[in-house]
């Protein structure tokens, strides 16, 4: 009955720490709960066992949850959680490159006070400078800014 019940605690020990390293790293709660497993192993070993016996079983747990650690850390499954790709992009990403100050436009949805009007056969969002302008206005570009358009 000791035997199986140092092993259950050591091989419970080891599971946690082998969960804490693979598949829920950074938590830590589930790694300091599996080495405190382990080490109630370790003290079960030493209450049940003569002193040299108890030390053996103390070295093969270290050596154990030691080999568990290097072997997560080297397994790659911290690639998984790690970020490969940058982010492209921002505020201002050029879409308003073609368009200037002056040029005039057509309202294609109403303007309340953002809407969508047409520069040149391309669509973009724009904001009224005073308000409301209805569908169908010819609207002019008064300011360019990032990506906002102000039009009247």
């Amino acid at each position: 009955m000791t035997l199986l019940v140092l092993s259950s605690l050591l091989i419970i020990g080891l599971v946690l720490l082998l969960a804490e390293v693979l598949f829920v790293p950074g938590t830590t709660v589930v790694g300091i709960f599996g080495l405190a497993v382990s080490l109630a192993g370790i003290v079960y070993a030493f209450l049940s066992f003569d002193t040299e016996v108890a030390w053996w079983i103390t070295a093969l747990a270290v050596i154990l949850n030691l080999a568990a650690i290097v072997y997560g850390f080297s397994s790659g499954v911290w690639n998984r959680f790690s970020l490969k790709t940058s982010m492209q992009g921002g505020t201002f990403d050029g879409r308003t490159d073609s368009l200037q100050i002056g040029m005039v436009g057509k309202t294609i949805s109403d303007l309340k006070p953002i809407g969508k009007a047409s520069f040149e056969d391309d669509v973009y969002e724009v904001k009224s400078e005073n308000g409301f302008i209805t569908v169908g206005t010819e609207v002019t570009i008064i300011k360019i800014e990032n990506n906002k358009i102000i039009v009247k």
